[in-house]
């Protein structure tokens, strides 16, 4: 751990409150992230204005309901073939009223990133977000980070552009990392403790997880998210992710972040300082709260989230990590610890396995067996500190297409 202030999310870093109301981009405005931020904009209009956002192209009624009614000044869309079904949308909405500027195509999203505003707002799901993240960064816009690949497939890129204090993280745990950290010097901290629910299935055995179904995996107990980080969830990637994310944020070696499930994700991580004590951020799982951290700060916006009714008997249980059944976690922290593009291709390939297990072509269990395949054969990576971003790229692309490929062995061998 180094004694200096970490260059990425740090809560002691001073921030300008003068400038009044904040004008944020979102991007990946129609998923479960965008949309709860356009409604805490929605309840804040003294604080918060929306001027532009981004989205895949998934949900356009929805993208365009969302643009007329924030009267954004830009709209992007990643998939060019929607954007005529965009444009009419919107001209039903907006009538005789100018459109928005319409971007269409895989750059659509970083063009709107580096765009005049206060906030970015990442909210896009997967490794796509890294040019939109780097983007944000060069034009000195503050990040309020929720797309955690980018930092994970892109962590030294990221970390070279970041200024003190740029990166706000919106992760429910880093959010609470964040401000716990703010009760002492980076120098007091002995350990994070990241909390996990421990998914649909915590308790059971890799044995007992071998014939779990997509159904099975997109029930969370606890929150309501998209179907990749709900399944990434149930496997424990995300915690993994999560480990790497708290590493290149804070600065704490890899030794010195545990994992703890906390079934009901209440306590939404923890640090522990070096005289003993241990400070735990906790609410209602919401990610309101979160939300409202990364594109308020330093201010708290009030009911962001709601909070507990000490009224009424509840228990908070902690339990260990079962290693054996979910090995997500230790091969993270190996990725982590090899550095360069080892990141990327441990990301890359369990996205290409999650779809293939919610497309229904490989079991749950060989989600993992194939991400676990895929980091081995990659072997020791380059050092980190030479990763560029063609680097990425190219480790991205063979990992996808080599678990493209061992997944469909396994299924044909399953199925023989």
């Amino acid at each position: 751990m180094s004694d200096r202030p970490s260059p990425l999310a740090d809560p002691h870093i001073a921030f300008d409150v003068s400038e009044g109301r904040r004008d944020i981009v979102v991007l990946g405005s129609t998923g479960s992230i965008g949309t709860q931020a356009i409604d805490l904009v929605l309840r804040n209009p003294d604080r918060f204005r929306v001027t532009a956002l981004a989205a895949s192209g998934g949900r356009v009624g929805l993208l365009a309901e969302q643009a007329h009614r924030l009267k954004v000044a830009a709209v992007a869309v990643a998939r060019e073939e929607v954007l005529p079904e965009l444009r009419e949308a919107l001209k039903a909405l907006y009538g005789s009223e100018p459109l928005p500027e319409l971007l269409a195509g895989p750059e659509a999203a970083t063009q709107l990133a580096a765009s005049p505003c206060h906030t970015v707002l990442n909210g896009i799901t997967g490794s796509i977000g890294l040019a939109p993240t780097l983007a944000a960064l060069e034009a000195g816009r503050t990040l309020a980070l929720a797309n955690k690949e980018s930092l994970i497939v892109g962590g030294p890129l990221v970390k070279a552009l970041a200024k003190p204090g740029q990166i706000i993280p919106v992760d429910s745990e880093h959010a609470a990392l964040f401000q716990a950290l703010a009760a002492g010097t980076r120098a007091d901290v002995r350990k994070l403790v990241v909390t996990a629910s421990g998914g649909p299935f915590r308790g059971r055995t890799r044995e007992q997880l071998a014939h779990v179904t997509r159904e099975d995996a997109l029930a969370h107990p606890t929150w309501a998210m998209g179907p990749v980080i709900t399944v990434n969830s149930a496997t424990l990637v995300n915690k993994g992710l999560e480990v790497i994310e708290a590493h290149l944020l804070y600065d704490i070696p890899f030794d010195r972040i545990e994992v703890v499930v906390h079934p009901q994700s209440y306590v939404h991580s923890m640090v522990e300082f070096t005289d003993g004590s241990t400070l735990a951020q906790a609410t209602p799982p919401d990610m309101g709260g979160p939300i409202a951290i990364g594109i308020g700060w330093p201010e708290r916006v009030p009911d962001a989230a709601p909070a507990f009714d000490w009224t009424k008997a509840s228990t908070w249980e902690f339990f260990p990590l079962d290693t054996e059944a979910f090995p997500s976690v230790g091969l993270a922290r190996h990725v982590g610890e090899l550095g360069g593009t080892a990141p990327a291709v441990f990301n890359a390939a369990n996205e290409e396995c999650v779809e293939a297990f919610l497309a229904g072509r490989l079991p749950f269990n060989g989600i993992m067996d194939t991400v676990t395949a895929v980091v081995a054969e990659h072997g020791v990576p380059g050092t980190g500190t030479s990763l560029t971003v063609p680097d990425v790229l190219e480790a991205e692309t063979w990992a996808r297409a080599r678990a493209r490929e061992l997944a469909a062995k396994a299924t044909a061998e399953a199925r023989a």
